[in-house]
């Protein structure tokens, strides 16, 4: 292929505008040449015979009339066996094989191990009609089987000329042979290379998400469900718990591979994923949790650029996965900083600003970063999704930030967290009132869940939704009007708000059983909570209702803690039933 060469004309940062020798392309990536080093680079603007390209490491050292070459592809990430357990940052470099304590400037890795064997297994045969996507064979890694596929990039159909025995081979080492319609032939290996800011479209459809993922967590899986291939956003200020609600996801969510995008968060809490992910046991397979985790790390401090490139770098990824029928849940930590990075270059570019400085097409750029989740089926029958929950921090907590709005208009599910519930010990800190899923207007997954549980389970979520703003609105009258200035009917509604809170919604992620509750758990709970919603209360005086339903929240929280169905469990609701009896009025 033909290449075209440049000079560089301007450098401003990282932002270096090259004078063209030749035609290039948007997102091609260059290299250009300071001193002895070649630093990589990508288009962002062409006009006419000049070029804008956003440089991935420092430019220290860069000057005006260096020279730039071009590639005549984009930025790629590389696909096969080998990707679990490993940490990259966004340009999939392995630091896992850095040569020292840093990465130095103009050092890019391979992201996977050549001279690592695999023992490959074949699925398809000699003959066979196949396409972009459809399976060969497979691999063992870690605990999947790792699917090898017909490459991405090839378009039409093939026929299998040779396919490879069951055996040992390397990364580079023909697998199959393909015969295109003009009688070429492709020889194809274990490994394949695909733009990260090129959505992958080898399925066969792409409907509606029509079940949920069980993540675990009381909160999200009964008031505001995730959907399997859904999307959704945690926006939160700092200390309000997304670093620990991103854990329990992680090791609790009903997924197959999980992709951690650090893009951007500040370094020691990178740090901190580096040193808690391989120490996380998995719950779902009894090993540790790193063995199907990829992280993607890029810091504040590194330039922006390459914290752009993660969030894409782990989509794509996650893409190839999903073509293998896995489900995947993508984790972006903060987006925030991803955005910051986008601001930066239009800056830099001297465009026309939108609001908070933020790029006026920063609601587009978001909406199609999330449009590439969903929930797929594959040509084979088989069926995987892309689920992604990402974190915005917006400064000083503040929802309206730009970055917070134009997320919740590209995702369906918004999880707030509160300052307040965090720094009451409330956690998980999400606000029951202001987050929601819109997944629930879905008539399948309404469907799915009345199936699931029982018959009028949303109404069940409704229900409860309205017991909490009921009780909010009398917590704000008892504040304003004091204890005695209100009947005494406003402090049972607040307290029986207070007992869905303390029981389903507050849950424990260092309890080895409250940690995690199970479906058929949530349920049994939930209709417990509603079978106490349901009674009417006789007392005397409102300082006699405060004492009761702590006794009574005390009481549920120990079930919450004790093994399901157990003895202790039993024990505890028994009590519980005892209890009620005290004031509940006997129904005619």
């Amino acid at each position: 292929m033909k290449t075209s060469k440049g000079t560089v004309q301007e450098i401003i940062a990282n932002l270096v505008t090259v004078r063209l020798q030749g035609p290039v392309s948007q997102n091609e990536i260059c290299y250009l040449n300071c001193q002895v080093t070649d630093l990589m680079a990508e288009v962002i603007k062409v006009s006419g015979d000049l070029a804008s390209v956003q440089v991935f490491e420092s430019t220290r050292g860069l000057r005006v009339g260096d020279r730039a070459r071009f590639t005549g592809h984009a930025l790629e990430v590389s696909l096969g066996p080998g990707l679990l357990s490993q940490i990259y940052d966004g340009l999939q470099n392995n630091l896992r094989d850095l040569p020292g304590l840093f990465l130095e400037r103009g050092l890019y890795l391979n992201a996977l191990d050549e001279q690592k064997a695999w023992e490959f297994k074949p699925l398809a045969q000699v003959g066979h009609k196949v396409r972009a996507g459809d399976w060969l064979g497979e691999v063992q890694e870690a605990w999947i089987a790792h699917k090898i596929m017909v490459p991405f990039k090839l378009q039409g159909s093939y026929k299998i000329v040779s396919i490879q025995e069951a055996g040992t081979y390397f990364l580079e080492d023909t697998i199959a042979e393909l015969e295109d319609g003009k009688g070429q032939l492709v020889p194809v290996t274990m490994q394949q290379y695909w733009p990260i800011k090129e959505a992958l479209r080898v399925h066969a459809e792409k409907p509606r998400p029509s079940r949920i993922m069980e993540t675990g967590i009381r909160t999200l899986d009964i008031l505001n469900p995730m959907a399997e291939g859904g999307t959704g956003f945690i926006p939160g200020p700092f200390g309000s718990g997304k670093t620990i609600l991103q854990h329990a996801l992680s090791k609790q969510a009903d997924a197959d591979i999980i992709i951690i995008a650090a893009c951007g968060e500040r370094a020691n809490e990178v740090v901190e994923i580096f040193k808690d992910f391989p120490e996380l046991d998995d719950p779902r397979t009894g090993r540790k949790l790193m063995e199907r985790t990829i992280i993607i790390s890029n810091t504040s401090s590194m330039p922006v650029a390459a914290r752009e490139a993660s969030v894409y770098t782990a989509m794509a990824i996650g893409e190839y996965y999903r073509a293998m029928g896995m489900k995947v849940l993508i984790l972006p930590d903060s987006t925030s900083r991803w955005a910051q990075a986008l601001r930066e270059m239009s800056n830099r570019m001297e465009e026309l600003p939108g609001p908070d400085a933020f790029p006026m097409d920063l609601s587009a750029v978001i909406a199609s970063f999330y449009a590439r989740a969903g929930f797929v089926r594959l040509r084979n029958d088989h069926t995987g999704s892309i689920t992604i929950i990402g974190t915005v921090s917006p400064a000083g907590g503040n929802f309206k930030d730009p970055v917070v709005e134009s997320t919740r208009k590209a995702t369906r599910c918004f999880y707030a967290l509160s300052q307040d519930r965090a720094d009451s010990k409330r956690y998980p800190a999400v606000n029951p009132i202001d987050s929601y899923s819109k997944y629930l207007e879905y008539p399948d997954i309404r469907d799915f869940l009345n199936t699931l549980h029982y018959g009028d389970w949303t109404d069940t979520i409704d229900r409860l939704k309205n017991e909490l703003r009921k009780g909010q609105e009398a917590a704000d009258q008892i504040n304003i009007l004091g204890d005695d200035g209100v009947p005494l009917e406003y402090h049972i509604t607040f307290w029986k708000s207070e007992l869905i809170d303390f029981v389903l919604l507050q849950q424990d992620a260092f309890d080895s059983i409250d940690a995690s509750t199970p479906l058929e758990r949530q349920e049994y709970m939930v209709k417990l909570v509603s079978e106490i919603l349901d009674l009417e209360f006789s007392f005397t005086h409102f300082e006699e209702v405060n004492p009761y339903f702590k006794r009574l929240i005390h009481g549920m929280k120990q079930m919450n803690y004790s093994e399901f169905q157990s003895e202790g469990f039993r024990s505890y609701e028994q009590k519980l039933r005892e209890a009620l009896e005290e004031h509940a009025v006997p129904t005619v």
